[in-house]
């Protein structure tokens, strides 16, 4: 067994920083001592923090990849290695690839039709090539608001790493953009419509919510227990749509959007995750509350980097800054989502676990990232 010592360093344990070693061997933490001794051969961390790998439990990454400009499709082994690497650069050692099921096809030029069964086939099978540098699962992304959720979730088994399936409602005029004027500005802007065009999306949209929403519901949450995945809510915004999240059996809520669901989830047992973009950018692209708001109130559990990978490390050290307590800030993109997820094997630095770790130096309130290992081997 080859063992690998990052030795004088300040190690971020789940309720503190220590100065001392890890020990890596056989792909798992072999040991931790405290001290700021280098013995030799032993990697000089020069007293940078060493942190468990960051988890990402949304991320609409990959999509940016396989389409990397409007109607542009990218070839989706070179989209799925260079959202690998991307991660892997800043950190994030364990994914939760999120591919939307339940298609549109009846919207016009706003339809969207099914993907999620192949590009699923197509990771799965670059993972078992030992093609990718970090530890990919699925996140499937139920779109209840749809025509074929339920047909495109039959596709899908317990053999397929689904480690998460979230309850997406995207009805206009509810949750997300129960502002219509932010849904209007975001359609015009992704898909160019006119505004009876955008109309007749919204009346189309409501229409096949009340036609099959509750139905699509009943599947995803069915589905989720099937597959032995997480159930998570997304969007909740008043105290009556996580109590129906609870009811079901949430444990995270995705973005929550108002003060008041943050409170309700709070109240009802499940986590609460905000977005790195919305922290870092000091407030919701969309309207909603701030992350930074519920971050003051407590009501802050996980951190994803939603659209923007290189933000989940900042995020985190903001918030140990901001509650002067650097190993709970880590915590929310470490042994936080790692809970919330069932992953019982990382998201710390303690003996027996996973040997994922990231070695980071502070700039100012970023970080420099200066080593990453999966499972015991380098990664950059």
């Amino acid at each position: 067994m080859t063992e690998t010592v990052l030795a004088n360093a300040k190690i971020v344990l789940a309720d503190e920083v220590i100065a001392g070693s890890v020990t890596l061997g056989d792909g798992r933490i072999a040991d931790i001592a405290e001290g700021r001794a280098v013995p030799p051969g032993a990697t000089d961390c020069e007293g940078d923090l060493l942190v468990p790998g960051l988890i990402e439990l949304h991320t609409d990454n990959l999509e940016r990849h396989i389409q990397p400009r409007p109607a542009v499709d990218w070839p989706h082994d070179a989209a799925i290695l260079a959202h690998d690497a991307e991660l892997c650069s800043v950190g994030i050692t364990t994914v939760f690839d999120a591919l939307r099921v339940g298609s549109a096809v009846t919207g016009n030029r706003t339809s969207y039709g099914e993907y999620a069964r192949q590009l699923a086939d197509e990771i799965l099978a670059m993972r078992a090539g030992n093609a990718l540098r970090i530890s990919h699962f699925l996140h499937l992304r139920a779109e209840v608001c749809s025509e074929t959720l339920v047909e495109e979730l039959a596709k899908f088994g317990p053999d397929d790493r689904i480690g998460i399936v979230s309850l997406m409602d995207h009805t206009p005029g509810a949750r997300q953009f129960r502002d219509l004027s932010k849904l209007r500005d975001y359609m015009r802007g992704k898909h160019g419509l006119t505004e009876d065009e955008f109309q007749s999306h919204v009346a189309n949209q409501i229409a096949i919510r009340e036609r099959l929403g509750d139905r699509h519901e009943a599947a995803a949450v069915a589905a989720a227990r099937r597959y032995g995945a997480t159930l998570a809510s997304h969007d909740d915004t008043t105290d009556d749509q996580v109590a129906r999240s609870a009811e079901h059996g949430a444990q995270f809520a995705e973005f929550p959007t108002t003060d008041e669901a943050a409170r309700a989830c709070r109240r009802h047992g499940i986590a609460v995750m905000m977005g790195a973009p919305n922290l870092i950018r000091g407030g919701s692209h969309s309207g909603n509350v701030s992350a930074h708001v519920l971050a003051e109130a407590d009501l802050l559990d996980i951190v994803s980097s939603d659209y923007v990978p290189s933000a989940l490390l900042p995020a985190a050290l903001f918030l140990g800054d901001l509650w002067g307590n650097t190993a709970r800030g880590i915590g929310t993109v470490t042994q936080a989502p790692a809970s919330a997820a069932g992953l019982h094997d990382r998201g710390r630095i303690e003996i027996g676990r996973r040997a994922d770790l990231v070695r980071v130096r502070r700039l100012d309130r970023a970080g420099v990232i200066r080593g990453i290992w999966v499972r015991g081997a380098r990664k950059g």
